[in-house]
């Protein structure tokens, strides 16, 4: 059998890891979950950021952390507060998975946040992606860890082409393995991530100040267009998605049971607002109370 082709030759990719990591070094941001890498840090981190701009996350991690410093000190609140918690984050699903893994890491982890990939994937609301961060940032795991930003890096600097697939395919899966490099892989699992995020950006790419910009293959073909299906940014105005969060926003700043017509009164469509109430209702994020009032788990 012969061996597969490196994605570079052996020069360049010394270069590319001794560049990203250095570059690193001196360019990354001072993040919170930079300075507590503990797995509980890093999973909270992990969870609020999943399509969530870091801006946002910030102030929400702070306040979470604060309050929940532990699995177990979140396990112990009702769920309805992990909702309220997690504020305008967004898919606020995602509240409800990280109480539900919280709970399972109480029960069966003893309260510590496993560092097995097994054990991980078993966590509510944890996939490839947050239980290879989790090993990786939290466990120092040699671990393959794709999000966006490490996907544009390297369908750029190593494959040539603007933009990743759509979903991850296994060619980009084999190519982000054979580019790990054998020491320090969490901080090049870091670096390419913050590569991504500050220079290597979807819209503007700031390829002057890039650290590996002369290995860059897509800037040597003359930055080619990408070729594949359209990238359409999310619509935000009038969608269901927005109609839920106004919704959602009424029954967290409210103490207890909100009646009917207050939820009426922020939404104009009746259809789109019934339709979307169902829904937080059949996404658990809502609960009915009596026949005209409706609260956050566990508010009643």
């Amino acid at each position: 059998m012969t061996s597969p082709k490196p994605p570079l030759p052996l020069t360049d990719l010394t270069h590319l890891h001794e560049d990203v990591l250095d570059w690193f070094e001196g360019a990354a941001r001072d993040l919170p979950w930079r300075r507590d890498t503990s797995p509980w840090s890093v999973m909270v981190s992990e969870f609020m950021l999943q399509q969530t701009p870091v801006i946002r996350v910030l102030p929400v991690y702070a306040a979470w952390m604060d309050r929940w410093p532990t699995p177990a000190a979140l396990a112990a609140e009702a769920t309805g507060e992990a909702v309220r918690a997690w504020g305008r984050l967004g898919y606020p699903r995602r509240a409800l998975r990280l109480h539900a893994a919280a709970t399972v890491i109480v029960e069966r982890h003893g309260g510590e946040v496993p560092r097995t990939r097994e054990e991980l994937l078993a966590l509510p609301g944890v996939g490839d992606y947050t239980a290879a961060a989790i090993e990786s940032f939290a466990f120092s795991g040699r671990a393959v860890v794709m999000d966006t930003n490490v996907r544009r890096v390297f369908a750029r600097v190593v494959s040539g082409v603007q933009f990743p697939a759509t979903a991850v395919t296994a060619a980009e899966r084999a190519l982000a393995t054979a580019l790990l490099p054998i020491d320090d892989a969490h901080r090049w699992a870091a670096a390419t991530m913050e590569l991504g995020a500050v220079v290597c950006t979807a819209r503007s790419p700031r390829c002057d100040e890039c650290p590996v910009a002369s290995l860059c293959r897509w800037r040597a073909a003359g930055y080619p267009a990408h070729d594949g299906p359209a990238r359409r940014g999310q619509a935000w105005d009038g969608t269901d998605r927005q109609c839920r969060g106004r919704l959602m926003a009424v029954l967290r700043e409210a103490p207890g049971p909100v009646p009917k017509t207050a939820l009426d009164a922020v939404w104009p469509d009746a259809l789109q607002r019934e339709r979307c109430l169902d829904g937080l209702v059949a996404d658990e994020l809502v609960e009915p109370v009596g026949d005209d009032s409706f609260a956050l788990p566990g508010q009643r």
